[in-house]
């Protein structure tokens, strides 16, 4: 592997952060919309779906600079649905990353503008974008619509809002997590190797590395609700008992969403020798994100 996993967060992540920031502080807008969607840009998070795509689009020889402005512009949407998933009429919550949520530190009307600017002004970002060819800036809108979307993820959070104090099948919690997690995670990996040059074989194998990765990133998030460090993580552990959302340890008992986490894990694997990645960052990504703490 040329580089490792820590060396490309350490060389991307700053870059990433600093792209971000410059594109929303140079806009011409009202200070206090400005300010609020600042502000949950700049409360941290894992940049995790932008170094995804990086990721991909390099591990099929392309340039992180043909692929960063797609990049922010998922992070933005990433961000635009905490700030309203944090909202008093969806899950309520209080703090964020260890912060107080937008609409705490604002207002829920600043908040929900602020959401609203971050997901509209991303498609501004990519349609704008000098690196992508007229054809593949349609491409990518259309999917990133898709994934954002009614089909996808805005989707899942209507299936989860609506599942609360429900028993749930295995399937409909997959199904549930497939969209409303796994789409953006999708579509990371997907138009980085767009971007980079990659078959339509290897795009098709990478979907299914999106979706398991999708799967895993969840059960984690799930085990870590259970056992994880309140520190660390940056919000109240148990917040899904007291939302009574259906979870994978609520169903399948600690140990059995662990052992499901290991056949996501097998399967994600299988499918980026698919891709013909076995040995590329995106298998050190599906580590990184079943065993993350926060």
């Amino acid at each position: 592997m040329a580089q490792s996993l820590t060396s490309f967060f350490k060389d991307k992540e700053e870059r990433i952060t600093e792209k971000l920031i410059d594109t929303v502080a140079k806009l011409s807008i009202p200070e206090t919309l400005k300010e609020s969607m600042l502000y949950s840009i700049q409360a941290g998070g894992k940049r995790l779906r932008p170094l995804l795509m990086i990721a991909s689009c390099e591990s099929y020889q392309g340039r992180d600079e043909h692929v960063l402005n797609v990049a922010i512009a998922l992070e933005m949407i990433h961000t635009y649905s905490l700030i309203h998933d944090d909202l008093p009429a969806m899950d309520n919550d209080d703090v964020r990353r260890g912060k107080p949520t937008n609409h705490r530190k604002f207002d829920e009307a600043t908040a929900i503008l602020a959401g609203d600017a971050l997901l509209t002004y991303s498609f501004d970002v990519i349609a704008s974008d000098l690196h992508l060819t007229d054809q593949q800036k349609v491409y990518i809108l259309k999917r990133l619509a898709e994934a954002s979307g009614p089909k996808g993820m805005v989707a899942g959070q209507s299936l989860d809002m609506h599942a609360e104090d429900e028993e749930l099948s295995l399937d409909h919690l997959e199904r549930i997590h497939q969209l409303k997690t796994g789409q953006l995670l999708e579509f990371a990996v997907e138009i980085g190797a767009y971007i980079g040059g990659a078959n339509d074989e290897e795009l098709y194998a990478l979907r299914d590395y999106g979706y398991y990765l999708g799967l895993i990133f969840q059960v984690q998030d799930d085990i870590l609700d259970v056992i994880g460090d309140q520190e660390l993580i940056g919000k109240p552990i148990g917040s899904d008992e007291i939302n009574k959302k259906s979870t994978y340890p609520k169903l399948l008992g600690l140990e059995g969403a662990i052992e499901k986490k290991k056949h996501y894990l097998v399967k994600a694997k299988e499918a980026l020798v698919k891709a013909n990645l076995s040995t590329s960052l995106l298998e050190s990504f599906v580590t990184h994100i079943s065993e993350r703490d926060a």
